[in-house]
């Protein structure tokens, strides 16, 4: 199930997540050399979220292989700049495309209900709320953790608040068979939180590198409630698909889209 595009109309031009998405993808070229190691390895071990140094809960000198040939080697500093700088790294090509195509459908209308500045504001203490999540789920842990998707899960958050009746238009892959249909924003989202929160407790058994399910769950918690906070409601009083009460979206019911 794959967001292509959704029924949303915005009305300012999304500067800030153009700017997030060009920052994300200057960090993938310049610091980790579009995916090729050691660059990609040094990269994560030096600007990825571990919460074991950050917390000071492993001794300083343990290494973490996090690449053929790589090792973070854990220091005695909190180096707690990494709760921003996560947020622009990433793990391979999919992972960024998947993180910035994300951002793309669903960025521009949480910008949209808050103007620029307060939306580049929401959008880094989602970031946060996503590392501090992740943080707490394993305090412990030297695997670092690196993307832009706990701050995405954020935006995805605020959306559903926000636009829930909106509907969004799926890719869908069963088997050979793929097809297109058009669901509401509380489907889709309320899927894919649903899915992370199981994704989530099935992780905590696990050693080793994966996934980093409580950020994603940190950051669209973070989100749904702090978009409370940043909306304008100037801003939404001209959208036509705010809220549970307005419009509903223009594709009308669940269908297939020819």
């Amino acid at each position: 199930m794959f967001p292509i595009r959704d029924d949303n109309p915005h009305f300012l031009t999304p500067y800030v997540t153009y700017g997030i998405i060009a920052l994300n993808v200057i960090a993938w070229f310049v610091l980790q050399g579009w995916g090729a190691e050691p660059a990609l390895s040094r990269s994560v071990c030096l600007l990825g979220l571990t919460p074991g140094e950050l917390l000071n809960t492993l001794p300083a000198g343990t290494q973490v292989q996090v690449g053929p040939q790589t090792y973070c080697v854990m220091s005695d500093s909190t180096h707690a700049y990494t709760l921003l700088t996560s947020m622009f790294m990433h793990g391979g090509w999919m992972h960024i495309i998947g993180n910035m195509w994300f951002l793309w459908i669903f960025g521009n209308n949480v910008e949209d209900s808050m103007g620029h500045v307060r939306f580049a504001v929401f959008y880094v203490l989602c970031g946060v709320a996503a590392g501090v999540g992740q943080i707490l789920a394993d305090t412990a842990s030297g695997i670092p953790m690196v993307g832009a998707s706990g701050a995405i899960g954020g935006v995805m958050g605020a959306y559903v608040v926000l636009y829930p009746r909106i509907h969004v238009h799926l890719l869908i892959f069963l088997g050979f068979f793929v097809t297109v249909i058009a669901v509401p924003a509380v489907f889709m989202l309320g899927y894919w939180f649903l899915l992370q929160i199981l994704g989530g407790f099935g992780s905590l058994s696990q050693e080793g590198g994966g996934t980093a399910f409580w950020a994603h769950v940190g950051g669209f918690l973070a989100g749904a409630l702090l978009v409370n906070v940043f909306k304008v409601p100037e801003l939404l009083e001209r959208h036509p698909y705010y809220g549970l009460k307005q419009a509903a979206s223009p594709t009308g019911t669940w269908r297939r889209i020819r």
